[in-house]
């Protein structure tokens, strides 16, 4: 293994690194828009030296020595039928004057004499971990006159190389498991130059997990269980991805019990095989179901434990694998309260002594991995250790959220790894259908980890791999180079994966569509979703959510029907279900939540939206049907299986279920109602009056106020206002169900200060409701400039900042779309030391324009970081001008029982932490100021407001700036 002084000389080279990544990055790019003079660029023009892959229609052969590694032997055979499926026909017979000669050094004789008598240059692939090169040659051997030369450093290296051509000749990681067609092209050309990669992360890889009812459902009825036919599907799909690693599936199910093929094909294709967190020793959990006795105790039955781990090390048989230690609970629960960290250190030193009894070599020499999964962290920070050249795996809270990092240079020979989530089954919410992962959040907690030296093992519990298909590529393209993945090549990758998928013509359209779904998707988990989620008297919420969905919508639309039919499959799986079935699933709550206040309000229209509801519920099973019976010739049947309707706690139910609908007796004459907004009663109401929210100058959308219908005959109203300065329209119409009214201010004629109008409604039935309609027209304390106050409140995107300051060696900077509504923005380096809220600190001024003074609430919405440097919580301040910063610590723990236990449930339900305190402010111009203490703190969004202010999910929409 690579030590950490080995990491340090790679992090030196950085520079050189982020070059060849971005070089890499490039191959994922339209073949037009590549520039073609980079090392072994795949371009369809030739420049000078090119070597012709594919001309006139016939690719060249791929050479690889027998005597190489199987994994090798497979990736070539891959190869090949990639530049077959790309140049549609095979190589020529005859014996080739021209071939790609791929090869493993000191494995492969051609390869090895290629470097010998040709002086072909290895330096920075011989004895570098999976590193490859690739190169045109001229006469690498008798009878060929040029090559394109594939040298792996070792298996993985070559194997590597030569699915890094495939990606080049634009062939998509995802052609099988998303059914994407390879590109068909005439000539491709190879342009001269050395090409070397490297891994900067050692081990990269997914975790199989929570796969029932969809994967497990799919892979029993395509391949009759776990076995190894599925199973080289799997590794072929972490191969092209240039990862390496899996923990395989585990529920109920073992990976070396179940078929033992399992294990010997990994070990030919070259995956490295772990167990996961809670798996010790090898050992699948459900195996001590099968073959265990006694309790799962180490206390009460060490012998049998031991026993059982022996198997586990034994039936390895010398095979590559990262071996995990340690012990949690029976069923991946907690061990017993009070567990002794003696007791835990001592299963260790066990499983170490095993490690080296069945091997025959010191311990260190396997590679081993301690999970610090939920409470196994508390237990790293009550003291107990574990010997060094054991990885630390750190992991997230299940949400991704990183738990805990090392502290900066913190060096052991074991290095340190991450466990991170795209799915998950547990509280406060299951989430397992679709995916929901927002790739700049990944970016954000991933580069912290890499800042923190976390180099060893990154691996993701990916679910039923089908939904995750962006985040799975983005995380382990990350992987493999982190310092390359910046700022910039984030922003990019949509596009650039679009471009993998489909093409260049609508790439940058289809790259739009995957942020904005997963950026909706992530503000609430759809299996959180309920008919309380959106509000429809606040804010206009449920409209604005509905709004952006359908825009959603049509684009998807309009996009998927200008592709080709090639690409119709594909398209369904990877864009146009998970932006329908998402869109479709707001709209069914929000369809409920009508139905069941207009029920309250006695409207006609109540059982129509029960109907709406049914039909969008019905919808949801469709939209599943044609993924799993449609598409692909019914290839993915039971993949979308997963349950999303109908939760009532964390566990998810055994089908979707509709949820009460309301039903009322609608009376046959017609009857005025009328509802306003920010209430939900239906008026007239005895002895009181409706009242709208107080209007001012700056609102960004007008009130609601609805005329409506509560008989099945339509009727007809007629509006009157007691101000010339008030209008409604329309001022008289015939409604049979609802009718919106416009209410409208001629504000030029409104005198400064607080007013009141009235709209009094006559229904045709003689049904009277007056409205009252308060109005503010602030008086003129000089110019308004900034954010405007309006109904009580002034909400700021994180990134409308108008001044950002910063010492030396620190900078503030946006990273585009990250959190539920712009963007978020923090402070790098991330590992810069802690500052002070005060002169030589940072700081971001957001101008403001108060209506009075008074006390005020700022809340800060917040990415939901947690305390990964174990400080205590993470820390910012907040201040208005010159007034004394306040300062704040977000304090999120996910143990239950902890007292900030309820603070981090809501914040991964809401995807936010919002961090409130109160302020005391003059009218007119005011400066807020949000300043850095701890690095890691990621806001996305400002709200000031006055007490009485209705909260919503979402919030307020932005100000108007003036």
């Amino acid at each position: 293994m690579a030590d950490r002084g080995e990491s340090a000389i790679a992090r030196k080279r950085a520079p050189t690194s982020v070059v060849v990544a971005l070089l890499a990055l490039l191959c994922t790019l339209p073949l037009h828009a590549r520039d073609c003079a980079q090392p072994a660029a795949v371009c369809e023009a030739a420049v000078p030296g090119a070597l012709p892959l594919i001309d006139d229609g016939r690719p060249l052969p791929v050479l690889v020595d027998e005597a190489d590694f199987p994994g090798v032997l497979r990736a070539a055979g891959d190869l090949r039928g990639d530049l077959a499926a790309v140049a549609g026909a095979a190589p020529r017979e005859a014996a080739p004057r021209m071939a790609v000669i791929a090869g493993t050094l000191g494995r492969s004789p051609r390869i090895d004499r290629i470097v010998r008598e040709r002086g072909l240059d290895v330096s920075g692939v011989q004895g570098r971990w999976e590193a490859h090169l690739l190169q045109v040659v001229d006469t690498p051997e008798p009878g060929i006159d040029h090559a394109l030369v594939i040298v792996g450093a070792d298996r993985r290296g070559t194997i590597f190389g030569l699915y890094e051509l495939s990606r080049r000749i634009g062939v998509s990681p995802w052609t099988w498991w998303a059914d994407v067609p390879a590109p068909r092209r005439a000539a491709l050309y190879v342009a001269p130059g050395r090409f070397v990669d490297a891994p900067a992360v050692r081990y990269r890889g997914l975790f199989i997990n929570d796969e029932d009812p969809a994967l497990g459902g799919w892979m029993q009825a395509t391949y009759g269980g776990p076995n190894h036919r599925f199973y080289e599907r799997v590794f072929e799909l972490v191969l092209r991805h240039k990862g390496n690693f899996l923990w395989p599936a585990m529920w109920g199910r073992a990976f070396y019990d179940d078929d033992p093929q399992n294990a010997a094909l990994a070990d030919e294709m070259g995956v490295v095989i772990g167990t996961s967190h809670h798996e010790p020793m090898m050992r699948a959990h459900v195996e001590w179901s099968r073959h265990g006795e006694g309790p799962w105790d180490y206390a009460k039955n060490a012998d049998r434990l031991q026993a059982f781990w022996r198997t586990g090390i034994e039936r390895l048989d010398g095979r590559e694998a990262v071996v995990t230690l340690g012990m949690r609970g029976d069923g991946d629960e907690p061990m017993a309260e009070g567990t002794a960290i003696s007791l835990l250190e001592g299963i260790v030193a066990d499983q170490r002594r095993i490690l080296a009894d069945v091997t025959g070599r010191p311990p260190q020499d396997t590679p081993q991995v301690w999970a610090l999964y939920k409470e196994v962290q508390d237990y790293l920070d009550a003291g107990m250790r574990v010997p060094d050249d054991v990885t630390l795996l750190f992991a997230d809270d299940n949400w991704g959220n990183l738990r805990r990092l090392p502290a900066p240079g913190e060096s052991r020979a074991g290095g340190t790894g991450v466990y991170y989530h795209f799915d998950y089954v547990g509280g406060p919410r299951n989430y397992k259908w679709i995916n929901t992962t927002q790739i700049e959040r990944v970016w954000e907690q991933m580069r912290l980890a890499w800042a923190h030296g976390v180099d060893r093992l990154w691996v993701v519990n990916v679910g039923d791999i089908k939904p995750m298909e962006l985040p799975i590529g983005f995380f382990l393209d990350q992987a493999w180079n982190p310092d390359a993945m910046t700022r910039e090549a984030l922003a990019a990758y949509p596009a650039a994966w679009a471009a993998q998928q489909f093409g260049d013509a609508h790439a940058a359209e289809i790259g739009e569509i995957l942020t904005r779904y997963t950026q909706y998707n992530a503000r609430r988990k759809p299996e959180l979703l309920s008919a309380d989620t959106w509000s429809l008297l606040h804010h206009g919420e449920a409209e604005r959510v509905l709004a952006e969905w359908d825009a959603l919508v049509e684009k998807t639309e309009r996009v998927g029907a200008a592709l080709p039919a090639s690409h119709r499959d594909a398209w369904y799986q990877l864009i146009a279900y998970p932006v329908l079935a998402s869109a479709n699933l707001n709209r069914f709550h929000v369809a409920v939540a009508r139905n069941r206040l207009y029920a309250d309000q006695g409207r006609a229209s109540t059982n129509a939206w029960a109907d709406e509801a049914t039909r969008l519920f019905a919808r949801d099973a469709e939209l599943a049907r044609v993924y799993e019976q449609d598409i692909a010739g019914g290839k993915w049947v039971h993949m979308m299986s997963q349950p999303r309707i109908g939760y009532t706690h964390w566990q998810m139910p055994d089908r979707n279920v509709l949820p009460a609908l309301a039903r009322i007796d609608v009376r046959e004459h017609g009857t005025m109602g009328v509802s306003v907004e920010g209430d939900a009663r239906g008026w007239p109401v005895p002895a009181e009056t409706a009242r709208l929210p107080m209007l001012d100058p700056y609102a960004t959308r007008a009130p609601g106020l609805v005329v409506f219908n509560r008989g099945a005959a339509p009727i007809r109203y007629t509006a009157n206002v007691s101000e010339p300065w008030l209008r409604v329209t329309p001022a008289a119409a015939e409604v049979a169900d609802a009718q919106p009214l416009r209410v409208e201010i001629d504000w030029d004629a409104v005198p400064a200060g607080t007013h009141v109008g009235y709209v009094d409604l006559l229904g045709s039935d003689r049904t009277e409701v007056r409205v009252v309609v308060p109005v503010s027209r602030p008086a003129s304390n000089g110019p308004v400039a900034g954010f405007v106050e309006s109904g009580g409140a002034v909400a700021i995107e994180a990134g409308d900042y108008a001044r950002a300051v910063a010492p030396d060696g620190l900078a503030w900077e946006t990273i585009p779309h990250l959190g539920r509504t712009r963007a978020g923005v923090t402070t790098a380096p991330i590992t810069a030391a802690p500052g002070e809220a005060g002169p030589g600190g940072a700081w971001l001024e957001y101008p403001v324009h108060l209506h009075a003074a008074g006390e005020v609430e700022v809340r800060v919405v917040l990415s939901p970081t947690l305390d990964y440097a174990h400080r205590g919580g993470q820390r910012f301040a907040v201040s208005f001008g010159d007034a004394a910063p306040q300062l704040q610590t977000m304090r999120l723990d996910p143990t239950p029982g902890h007292p900030d236990f309820p603070a981090w449930q809501r914040a991964v339900a809401d995807s936010v932490h919002v961090a409130t305190s109160r302020h005391r402010v003059e009218a007119g111009a005011q400066t807020l100021k949000l300043w850095r203490i701890d690095p890691g703190v990621v806001v996305q969004r400002i709200e000031i407001v006055r007490d009485g202010t209705p909260t919503t999910l979402l919030g307020p929409a932005a100000s108007v700036k003036r």
